[in-house]
């Protein structure tokens, strides 16, 4: 299993460098994205800055995970079916996009505080929460991808599905963000980690369960 999954996230990364005009394009996304605010609005509030922030990564984190298997040709899928079993290539999926994730995350933050400032007063708990953010994006996406690609009209769908899975998890970020921000007492942000911890265990038990099923078809 752990071979299956090393080898499968290996082939991402393969296919990632050979195709960099991809992983250039989101790139070029974030930065343009930023700058766009940066120009609209020079000067924000904390909460703004905040919500702003997660706007850019949700945008971004949809466009980045959408080609998870929505990108696969059928050619390949039947090739992946006849040699590995679903739930090793729904997992290597979903860490190859985390970390992707995470790299387009650290990008955003580095370049959004540089332009609009950094009012964040903990940054370590901003930056845990974040994490979790992002590993919850890259689960939530990757299965609704996978969901999608069995559809017709895939790249229109991914967006419909994935806006009423995808708030109540923006919700906790965001409130949990601000309160690092405002650097309140860490126990309120803890309560907050925790959520987020038992929502991302659940989409990827979820995922795990209802995917082999998906892939049958």
């Amino acid at each position: 299993m752990e071979k299956q999954i090393l080898k499968l996230i290996q082939k991402e990364l393969t296919t990632e460098w050979r195709q960099r005009y991809a992983l250039n394009g989101i790139v070029l996304q974030v930065l343009s994205s930023v700058f766009v605010v940066y120009l609209s609005v020079k000067m924000l509030n904390d909460a703004s800055w905040n919500g702003i922030f997660w706007i850019v990564m949700l945008f971004v984190s949809v466009n980045a995970i959408a080609k998870s298997f929505i990108g696969e040709s059928k050619g390949r899928n039947l090739y992946y079916h006849s040699l590995i079993k679903p739930q090793n290539l729904l997992l290597a999926k979903f860490i190859y996009n985390a970390i992707l994730n995470v790299f387009l995350a650290a990008l955003c933050l580095i370049v959004y505080g540089t332009l609009l400032g950094n009012p964040v007063q903990n940054i370590l708990l901003y930056i845990v929460v974040t994490l979790l953010g992002c590993i919850g994006f890259a689960a939530t996406f990757t299965m609704l991808s996978a969901i999608a690609s069995k559809a017709g009209n895939s790249n229109l769908l991914m967006p419909v599905l994935s806006l009423p899975v995808i708030i109540p998890l923006l919700l906790i970020l965001i409130k949990a963000c601000k309160r690092a921000m405002d650097g309140l007492d860490s126990s309120l942000i803890y309560k907050d980690i925790i959520v987020l911890m038992f929502f991302n265990l659940l989409i990827v038990a979820l995922a795990y369960i209802l995917f082999p099923s998906v892939w049958k078809e």
